[in-house]
């Protein structure tokens, strides 16, 4: 049995359709004698998988359709075969290993359908510093005057923020959690340096931008203890157009300015200092000639993407469908209202002007050069009156429903959420619709909102708490609850939740922290219920401790012992 391997008989075929005896494949090179020893190992090695010793015939070239995947020879290769046996099997070869090296992947072949197609092989940060800009002011015209842009954004707002994304100290500390929750939430109301939102506002306008915009700054500024702030810090929300778009290149000193942003040397991946052009700001502030100091340049670029330091907005894959669905509309209300035009032209006129040319004008003798509802027009040299038909026209609802279902894949949003279209699902398909997107919020609020904002906020929060003295530490651990979903079915998930919680899979933590809520504030608050209501002697139905899941009494309860005089315990 001969040895061979199908690298090999590629490089073989190879090397003869392209007229070299130095065959190369696996590492390593074989120089073949001449052409024939070289056709004469392809044989072989074709023999061997077709299982026979029959000599291939070259002149008539019927053995080339056996090659495995040889394409067959055309009536131009038996032509050439009659007079150059050599110079037609290379044809047919030198084809096959072009149809080879062309056919790996459709979306990479050249032809009719993909002659407009323009896919230049530059990195991100060029193709967003050159169309950055421009798809940020469209998309924020879009999101101004159209609504289905509109609501996109709002529903990822809404579904990412919500009414906040809510910390809790997690130091292991009860006392220190607790100072700690406190001070953050007298802070959160006096965290806007335009003195406008608290730090749920905030999340929602960073939030909002992010989306709309692609990118948002966030500045830290630290104030005076003489401020009379809970914590000496405020954050200002800054729109990524501040970000000088001439400074590029190297300032000096090692520091080097890439598409407006200086990388730090300690900032991870999505989160990275920008340089902001504090002319700039200094003008929109109206402070004094010179730019902000060093203690205010601490800040935090809000991005999407890893891979480029500038971020573009959400909906840029769909902002020429979403311009294109404005003018449709338009024009199908143009056409609407033509059609809308019921209008009588009367044919018929004195004798005396019949050799007039031909013209239509109103009762007045004037001209008529447009149409419109109820217009009664006059045509000289008539006999008649006609009326047009105006022609009811389709496909108006099928279009739109295409054009938004595109739309809300451009905007990773279901349908149904998009338009508030529920006509075309029922509760388990919108159920299982929702699962995809929920995932999608959890991911873009575990791994980008909460990294790149929220854990750089509560450093900065507990730093500037620490440097006031008012913790002993500037590390606090924190956990972040994201706000929770609205369940299709309340019933169904709370019972869900119950049987985890019970199984074990689940701990009653957990499940509070999935309602958006602190789960120790929680716990604490319902002690503080229960503690009241025994002191009040009042057994409420919702009460576990004192009342069965079916209503009944439970077992031991000495507050439901009906045999117990009302006076025993005072007796004791």
């Amino acid at each position: 049995m001969t040895n061979w391997t199908e690298t090999e008989l590629s490089a073989l075929r190879r090397a003869y359709a392209s007229g070299t005896t130095r065959v190369s494949y696996d590492g390593k090179s074989v120089d073949y004698g001449s052409a024939e020893d070289l056709l004469a190992r392809i044989r072989t090695i074709e023999r061997a998988i077709a299982g026979t010793t029959r000599p291939l015939a070259v002149a008539g070239l019927a053995g080339f359709s056996s090659w495995g995947s040889l394409m067959p020879a055309n009536w131009m290769d038996h032509a050439i075969a009659s007079v150059a046996p050599r110079m037609a099997a290379r044809r047919v070869l030198a084809r096959q290993a072009f149809e080879t090296l062309t056919r790996g992947y459709d979306g990479a072949a050249r032809g009719r359908r993909t002659e407009g197609w323009r896919a230049p092989g530059s990195s991100a940060d060029t193709e967003i510093g050159v169309a950055g800009a421009l798809l940020r002011d469209r998309m924020r015209d879009l999101v101004r005057n159209n609504p289905h842009a509109a609501k996109a954004v709002a529903v990822l707002v809404n579904n990412i923020i919500g009414a906040g994304i809510m910390p809790r100290a997690a130091s292991g500390d009860d006392k220190l959690n607790r100072k700690v929750d406190a001070l953050f939430e007298r802070w959160t109301a006096d965290c806007d340096a335009d003195g406008q939102l608290d730090f749920y506002g905030l999340q929602t306008l960073i939030c909002r931008e992010m989306v709309e915009a692609g990118e948002v700054l966030v500045r830290r500024r630290l104030r005076r203890a003489s401020d009379g702030l809970p914590v000496p810090l405020q954050l200002q929300v800054l729109e990524a157009d501040f970000l000088d778009a001439t400074k590029s290149g190297a300032l000096g000193a090692g520091r080097l300015v890439q598409d407006r942003v200086r990388p730090g040397r300690q900032a991870p991946s999505l989160l990275a200092p920008c340089r902001t052009s504090w002319r700039r700001l200094w003008r929109l502030a109206e402070r004094s000639a010179e730019p902000p100091g060093p203690r205010d340049r601490d800040r935090s670029c809000l991005r999407e993407a890893a891979h480029a330091a500038r971020g573009v907005p959400w909906g840029a894959p769909v902002i020429r469908s979403l311009r294109d669905l404005d003018d449709y509309e338009v024009a199908e209300l143009v056409r609407k209202k033509t059609e809308a035009c019921v209008t009588a032209i009367v044919f018929g006129d004195d004798e005396a002007q019949q050799g007039i040319a031909p013209s239509v004008v109103d009762a007045d003798g004037n001209r008529v050069e447009q149409f419109e509802p109820g217009l009664i027009a006059y045509a000289r040299g008539g006999k008649d009156i006609r009326f047009n038909q105006p022609a009811a026209t389709g496909g108006y609802g099928d279009y739109k429903r295409a054009s938004l279902h595109t739309i809300s894949a451009g905007f990773r949003v279901p349908y149904e959420l998009l338009t508030g279209d529920l006509s075309q699902v029922n509760y388990s398909s919108i159920r299982a619709g929702l699962v995809e997107f929920r995932r999608m919020i959890d991911a873009v609020q575990w791994q980008l909102f909460i990294p790149m904002l929220c854990a750089p906020v509560w450093r900065w929060f507990t730093e500037a708490a620490w440097a006031a003295g008012q913790i002993p530490t500037p590390d606090v651990p924190v956990e972040w609850s994201p706000p929770k979903f609205d369940a299709v079915d309340p019933y169904k998930d709370a019972m869900a939740d119950l049987l985890a919680i019970r199984t074990g899979t689940m701990t009653l933590a957990q499940a509070i922290a999935r309602q958006g809520h602190n789960p120790d504030a929680v716990l604490a608050e319902i002690a503080a219920t229960n503690a009241k209501l025994d002191g009040l002697g009042l057994v409420l139905d919702s009460d576990p401790r004192r009342v069965t899941k079916t209503g009944s009494a439970q077992a031991g309860d000495p507050a439901s012992d009906p045999a117990a005089p009302a006076s025993e315990p005072e007796k004791e």
